[in-house]
């Protein structure tokens, strides 16, 4: 009997235009043989065949035994098992809702121009500065704007020093597939990444080290992933911002998500968006997707709870808690336990629980599980 060998052929029906791609775009990076690409225009954001070989759901180099595209793909059949084995040793247990973890916080950077450059305390910044500075990491894999920033238009980017941290800091609500800037980051020598991302993103590396996806898997050793119940498509700017609040792109300075989308403008206004306005909106890709508290970073950060100056931390991996204790002793970081912010761990709970129940029915049935209700 022979053995099955999934490649694009299954990647393309089970995921692509099965409902349960993300556009994360792991599969594109990894593949060997430059076959994949990448759409973000329209509010495609998928990976798609290059007409070079093969055809649009074929590939010569899969019907040779070439695997890598579903060696990478964080939602390719029994991912989050694969996944969490690899990572944490074990399967989760039901009640994990929001995933396993050994210690959650209250972080925010104690350097005060990383603070006000980055969001809810700025602590991703100060992680990425000090993961650069002392010799974590060579580079990271991050969502830059394109131009001077007022487009607003996201784009992947590779950061190697605190001028970078700092001219990338700040939230987005816009898809951008970060680990596109993979290739830069090789090409200039990196050896060591880092990736900042949203669960889809950050589940990519676990899936390749799950499956033995080579040098791509070994390169991306540092993940910091970003709470999200969804991001929106870029048209959103002009057929919602400007068409029926005349706010245009390049008027926006800065951008959050507080229980309504907040906009700071140049002329010193503030504006808030309702979110049910927003949800027309919302990128295709998101709309399945079971993981709302990047379940599979190193460390997982969000601006959710109380305290808006602060930044809800889930340390999940050995490396992230070392990390997260050498930022503690050289002062870069002050922290406070998760638990003096009750509301942000039950609003975790509840959007973790909700994202789950995106899942749809066709797929495995892993990423469904919750606990029963409390009765």
């Amino acid at each position: 009997m022979a053995i099955e060998k999934p490649q694009w052929t299954e990647l393309f029906e089970e995921v692509v235009t099965g409902g349960l791609c993300t556009g994360c775009a792991a599969c594109v990076i990894a593949c060997p043989h430059d076959v994949l690409d990448y759409d973000a225009a329209d509010g495609a954001y998928k990976p798609f065949h290059l007409d070079i070989d093969g055809s649009i759901d074929t590939c010569t180099h899969g019907a040779k035994g070439c695997t890598m595209c579903t060696r990478a793909c964080p939602r390719f059949r029994s991912w989050e098992e694969e996944i969490d084995e690899k990572r944490f040793g074990r399967p989760r247990h039901v009640d994990e809702v929001f995933g396993q973890s050994i210690e959650i916080f209250l972080a925010r950077a104690t350097d005060p121009e990383l603070a006000a450059a980055g969001q809810d305390g700025g602590f991703v910044s100060a992680l990425l500065a000090f993961a650069l500075e002392h010799d974590h990491v060579d580079a990271a894999l991050v969502s830059g704007l394109e131009g001077d920033g007022s487009s607003w238009r996201t784009v992947p980017t590779v950061v190697t020093d605190r001028a970078g941290v700092l001219a990338t800091a700040g939230s987005r609500y816009t898809y951008s597939a970060n680990m596109l800037a993979y290739g830069e980051a090789v090409e200039a020598g990196a050896e060591r990444l880092a990736l900042v991302g949203m669960g889809c993103q950050v589940s990519g590396p676990g899936a390749m080290q799950a499956r033995k996806a080579g040098k791509v898997a070994r390169r991306l050793g540092l993940t910091i992933g970003l709470l999200c119940s969804k991001t929106f498509d870029d048209a959103i700017f002009e057929e919602l911002f400007e068409a029926k609040y005349q706010i245009r792109r390049d008027e926006i300075l800065k951008m959050n998500i507080k229980g309504v989308f907040q906009l700071w403008l140049t002329d010193d206004r503030y504006v808030e968006v309702p979110l049910k306005e927003c949800h027309a909106w919302t990128r295709e890709g998101c709309t399945t997707c079971p993981d709302f508290a990047a379940e599979h970073a190193d460390i997982s950060t969000g601006g959710i709870g109380s305290f808006s100056d602060w930044t809800l931390t889930i340390v999940r991996t050995e490396a992230g808690k070392d990390l997260l204790d050498a930022m503690r002793e050289a002062g870069q970081v002050e922290l406070r336990p998760g638990d003096d912010d009750p509301a942000a761990i039950s609003l975790l709970r509840r959007l973790a629980g909700v994202s789950r129940r995106r899942w749809p029915a066709h797929a495995v049935e892993a990423p469904r599980l919750l606990p029963p209700p409390v009765t």
